[in-house]
């Protein structure tokens, strides 16, 4: 099957009664279920209980438990509380009869305010970089099969600025750029966009914060805890978005990490905040 038709067709949920939704996974080449795929696909059952005319700004996720890929997901949402400008949502889902993931969003009437933003980093264009799947592919007999299946071809194409060095990493500073985009094209719904953006937005934020260790991803356990994402301008997710990433700590077995996104034309469109586990694995089994 088509991938970018996978993943459109994981992010619609079945109505099973009132504020409850059904939801399949799309593997990406784990046991467990992708996080940006819970988080959007929560954000989804929530844009569900509101007025077209509200629009989701921000997201506050806790990851509880991890979810198994072979079995669907339900989503139960709470309408907390619906204001003049502002309405809020609860979100639960629920595998095996278990929490697994809670999410809370709040939702806002278009309206006219100040505007100020960050200056978008001067990196080099995509159009002058090779995916990670073409660098994978490139160096595959030397790349070990767990980060092959990682890096699989997706309906996210990745192109990061900074060369990953997959066998030996040196230190680097904590930073890094990369841009990417839903490889299909997209209506004009925002709200599509949105959800595409928030399944993207768990890449590659929880590898920022390895970059200072000389370490891979096969010599630590990482798995995300908390996700937190704002959106601030409209953007389309099937045209280029450059993530500048950065950790500015890792501590007690966690890594803090963040990234601002900007478009082609060096709009800030969305922030994102994560703490994830980063453990140091006790043998090489891989994931």
């Amino acid at each position: 099957m088509d991938k970018t038709q996978a993943l459109l067709d994981i992010l619609n949920l079945e109505l099973i009664d009132r504020n409850l939704y059904r939801a399949q996974n799309l593997s990406i080449g784990t046991k467990r279920v992708f996080g940006g795929q819970v988080l959007a696909q929560a954000a989804i059952a929530a844009i569900h209980s509101v007025d077209d005319d509200r629009h989701l700004h921000s997201l506050h996720g806790y990851f509880i438990l991890p979810g198994d890929v072979e079995k669907p997901i339900v989503y139960r949402v709470t309408e907390t509380r619906d204001g003049g400008s502002f309405s809020t949502r609860r979100v639960t889902a629920v595998q095996n009869g278990k929490d697994i993931f809670i999410l809370a969003s709040s939702f806002q009437l278009k309206q006219d305010g100040l505007d100020h933003q960050i200056q978008a980093p001067n990196v080099t264009k995509p159009d002058q970089l090779a995916s990670d799947y073409e660098i994978a592919k490139k160096f595959k007999d030397m790349v070990p099969d767990y980060l092959i299946r990682m890096i699989q071809e997706k309906p996210i194409e990745f192109k990061p600025v900074e060369m990953p060095d997959f066998l030996t990493p040196i230190k680097n500073e904590p930073f890094q750029h990369v841009w990417f985009k839903y490889k299909g094209s997209l209506g004009d719904d925002i709200n599509t966009h949105k959800k595409i953006l928030a399944y993207a937005s768990d890449y590659n934020l929880l590898l920022t914060a390895l970059r200072p260790h000389e370490v891979t991803v096969h010599d630590v356990q990482l798995a995300s805890l908390d996700h937190a994402m704002w959106f601030h301008r409209d953007f389309r997710v099937d045209e280029w978005l450059l993530y500048a990433l950065d950790s500015p700590s890792a501590s007690n077995a966690r890594g803090f990490t963040r990234g601002n996104i900007f478009d082609l034309q060096g709009r800030l469109v969305a922030s994102v905040a994560q703490e994830g586990l980063v453990r140091k694995r006790r043998d090489k089994k891989e994931n």
